[in-house]
């Protein structure tokens, strides 16, 4: 393998920048949410808790959003430097979705989330409440218009190619913003969010209730991420379901080598594998533990229906759909079957690990429990986070890998888009400057959210001090942030 091989590098970098980005985009997503309904919460009961509840996991919304932003920038810049190939093909495309983001993401849903930050006691409490829930709107949309282009390189629909075969040119907008995997993609991207959030502020509120500190309003936040992650879970897998039934019918391949299928199968042989051992060269099944029928009900909602194999679709993307590809390829066109089999495996489980910690923490802290909640309980709550941000960031690997060998499924191979004219090196010492600034970042991202999380929401009033209306206005939540 040669370490110093553009492609490689440019593979290795995209993928370092793109998870560590999606670390921070689900939690703004789900956050933004919270943080609205707890201040609607406030806003409709007067209960205080609700304001202290909004202030505290407001603060982890600010540090998440401007990390999330630092590290989105990259992004674009990435494009330009490793892809240039890629950029020329795909920039007609991607132009207005992307514009598109960029306005809600840093006019919108910004100015939105600055009247909030700073209108707590200049504005209307409607008012002010109206603009977190329009900053949260906006980034709902700013994530519908990144799926949208990503959904083109998924599924590419409203082009025409170039006279000269040398980019797709836009046709229809509506086509693009309407593509069917950005329309499955969207609730399922959202939902996968909120139960990331959700998993984080159960993990919080586990610390803070086995400290026994702030029980009221921790217990009112752990009821909350709670029931998110449930209501959340289910929500991922209904719309998983319909992803599912949008990716057979668009991408065959990648479903194909999810289950590691490599002879189509019908009914009863068009089984799912909770666990499979397959020959070193990738190329057969040795043993695997197998549950008839699902395979093809996930597939086609049909226990009677077909799901084609590896073999079969490699004969046919080389003799009939895409020869003129065949050869840079050497005839196989699946992604590298161990990571989209495990990892579709792993973001399955770990979400239900996630989904199975709420359901136990509902039932140990329903109102007629006979018990205090176990010390190990609590501990164990606190893993809601890791599992719900290791289901959702598997679940992008699973998205992206299983597309390869595509950049834009059907019109360019990844080896096609990097930039020709950079090289190695130049790739190398970019990518060990983005990992050690990030892990820099990390750092002082964790660092701050730790901070915060630990020291909590400020206590509620005792009966012999001043209710916060009292307060002077340079000690109201404007000054927390």
């Amino acid at each position: 393998m040669d370490w110093l091989d553009p492609l490689l590098l440019a593979r290795w970098q995209f993928g370092l920048t793109t998870l560590y980005h999606f670390l921070f985009v689900p939690l703004t997503l789900g956050m933004a949410l919270t943080v609205s309904i707890f201040q609607t919460a406030w806003f409709r009961t007067a209960n205080l808790k609700w304001l202290h509840l909004t202030r505290f996991f407001g603060k982890i919304f600010l540090i998440n959003f401007a990390m999330g932003v630092v590290t989105g920038i990259v992004q674009e810049f990435q494009f330009g430097m490793n892809w240039s190939a890629y950029s020329r093909f795909v920039g007609d495309i991607f132009g207005a979705p992307l514009a598109f983001e960029g306005l809600m993401a840093f006019f919108f849903e910004a100015t939105f989330i600055g009247l909030w930050i700073f209108g707590w006691d200049k504005l209307p409490k409607g008012l002010h409440l109206a603009s977190i829930w329009i900053a949260t709107i906006g980034a709902w949309f700013s994530a519908y218009f990144i799926l949208a282009a990503n959904a083109f390189m998924q599924n590419p629909v409203g082009y025409k190619m170039a006279a000269d075969g040398s980019r797709a040119e836009m046709t229809d907008f509506l086509a693009v913003l309407t593509n069917p995997v950005a329309l499955a993609a969207l609730p399922h991207t959202l939902f996968a969010a909120f139960m990331m959030t959700a998993g984080v502020i159960i993990s919080i509120s586990a610390w803070h209730l086995l400290r026994k500190q702030n029980v009221d309003m921790m217990r009112s936040s752990l009821r909350y991420g709670l029931w998110g992650m449930i209501i959340a879970f289910a929500g991922v897998a209904i719309s998983g379901d319909q992803l599912g039934l949008v990716m057979v019918s668009t991408q065959p391949m990648k479903m194909a080598a999810a289950e590691a299928l490599f002879d189509s199968a019908c009914g009863y042989d068009a089984s799912f594998s909770l666990f499979s051992i397959g020959t070193p060269d990738g190329t057969g099944e040795v043993w695997s533990l197998r549950i008839p029928y699902l395979l093809a009900l996930l597939s086609t909602h049909s226990i009677d229906g077909c799901v084609e194999g590896i073999n079969d679709l490699n004969e046919l993307y080389a003799t009939e759909m895409f020869p003129q590809f065949a050869d840079q390829v050497d005839g196989n066109f699946a992604p590298i079957l161990w990571i989209t089999y495990w990892s579709f495996r792993w973001m399955i489980g770990l979400g239900g690990v996630a989904a199975l910690t709420a359901v136990v923490g509902l039932w140990l802290t329903r109102k007629k429990a006979k018990r205090d909640v176990p010390a190990w309980a609590w501990k164990l709550a606190i893993w809601a986070w890791p599992a719900s941000l290791g289901a959702i960031l598997i679940g992008w690997i699973f998205t992206e890998m299983g597309r390869q060998p595509w950049i834009v499924f059907s019109l360019m191979l990844t080896q096609d888009g990097v930039s020709p004219s950079v090289p190695g090196w130049n790739v190398l010492v970019s990518l060990i400057s983005f990992t050690a600034i990030y892990a820099a970042l990390a750092i002082v991202e964790v660092g701050l959210i730790m901070k915060t999380s630990k020291r909590g929401p400020d206590p509620l009033p005792g009966p012999d001090e001043p209710h916060p209306s009292e307060v002077a206005l340079e000690d109201t939540p404007t000054t927390v942030y």
